[in-house]
């Protein structure tokens, strides 16, 4: 059997070990001239594989896909995850925070070790090999620099990744050619994402980069601690990207998203009222806000921009903004900014083994499937997770197909 992986990001990669591993020929090809060009720019801030919360909570993240990724997140979920690093000479630790990291806190090393096992394995790679599509006679073509090539296969894994951050290989060209199959692909849009308020350009020039130090964001029952930075169109952060799945839904349905700011989510609203009413003397507001709250300059400049000048001067209305300060949102980043992509392959054309029902032998695996999650370990782990299930059940397709018959 001659399998080739399509996408040399952890889901192909995973998929190519698994399959070697089964004793198959393995080829991988990729577009860029290295392998794993996003994995190793994801790792720089360091590299977060996955989370170690309890798994109903894990499995939670993964929202409406829950239910379809779980048998493979049971496969290869966190702690699996974590024992296969291990078995890289990669150490793994927990952070404060539940999420689980090399103690390298780097993404090179680990993927360094990968690629020394795959060659162990006999997995070849091929890079540069931009994947066309399908030639008339179902062979695999590929646009290289020395001219196209066309490659036959058993089996085909595609983890071509979604379409944020296109210069690291994931464009999203895919989408054409699985379309022109009649594969059903849900739309692509940005996942993990900022969002755009338009401030005033005096705003965006001073405060931009800025950030605004422990706050809550609520949208709708949903409420998330943490920090939001300031970008010269609006609102960005992990803070932020927990809640953009929502935010952008509802900016799509109704035009705008109006999220809430609590700035001071340890004061109640009663002590702010209160701090707020004491008399200001000659004291300009700016200076007396300064003095009063323990605010950030941030987070001081974000209720003069946002607050009309007779609710700055109003006690009342400035306590209330303080503990619930509204943002329209207008618009999602676009999507090849976004850390991550929403929509990809809708899960009806994929068997229970992720092979399409309509191309069978060819495998989808990774972003290209129709699932999101938020950052904390919870993209790579499914990427991972499907890899290794697109490798098994390619792997089992193959042996069923070769097992002798019984009489």
């Amino acid at each position: 059997m001659r399998a080739i992986v399509i996408g040399a990001g952890p889901a192909g990669l995973m998929a190519a070990e698994t399959l070697a591993m089964r004793g198959i020929a393995v080829e991988v090809f990729d577009a860029m001239p290295s392998p794993g060009r996003k994995f190793l720019l994801a790792g720089k801030g360091g590299l977060n594989l996955s989370h170690a919360e309890p798994w109903e909570a894990f499995l939670s993240r993964y929202g409406t896909a829950a239910p379809r990724l779980e048998p493979f997140l049971a496969g290869f979920g966190p702690a699996r995850l974590r024992q296969w690093a291990e078995g890289l000479g990669i150490e793994t630790f927990v952070g404060s925070s539940g999420r689980v990291f090399p103690k390298e806190m780097k993404a090179a090393p680990l993927l360094r070790a990968w690629m020394r096992r795959l060659r162990g394995l006999g997995v070849i790679l091929h890079v540069r090999h931009r994947w066309m599509g399908w030639t008339e006679s179902g062979a695999l073509r590929f646009a290289r620099p020395g001219g196209d090539v066309e490659v036959t296969a058993d089996a085909t894994i595609l983890a071509l990744g979604g379409a944020s951050w296109p210069n690291l290989g994931s464009d999203g060209s895919w989408v054409e050619i699985l379309s022109g199959r009649g594969v059903a692909v849900a739309p692509l849009k940005p996942a993990n994402c900022g969002f755009d308020l338009d401030w005033s350009p005096l705003f965006a020039e001073r405060w931009a980069g800025a950030r605004t130090g422990t706050v809550e964001l609520v949208f709708g029952e949903i409420r998330q601690r943490g920090e939001i930075t300031l970008s010269a169109t609006g609102i960005e952060g992990g803070l932020v990207y927990a809640l953009s799945a929502p935010l952008r839904d509802a900016i799509a349905a109704h035009g705008t998203a109006t999220a809430r700011l609590d700035l001071m989510p340890d004061w109640s609203l009663d002590r702010i009222t209160a701090t707020l009413s004491r008399p200001r003397g000659s004291k300009s507001l700016s200076t007396f806000l300064k003095k009063a709250l323990p605010l950030p300059g941030p987070s001081l400049a974000l209720l003069r921009e946002v607050l009309a000048p007779e609710e700055l001067a109003e006690t009342k209305a400035l306590a209330a903004a303080v503990k619930a300060l509204p943002l329209v949102l207008k618009r999602p980043r676009p999507l090849a900014e976004a850390i991550s992509t929403a929509g990809g392959v809708a899960w009806a054309e994929l068997d229970e083994g992720l092979m399409l029902r309509r191309l069978p032998g060819v495998f989808v695996a990774g972003e290209m499937q129709d699932w999101e999650a938020p950052t904390g370990g919870y993209l790579l782990t499914a990427c991972f997770a499907t890899g290794h299930g697109a490798g098994e059940a390619a792997a089992n397709r193959h042996q069923r197909s070769t097992a002798p018959e019984i009489t």
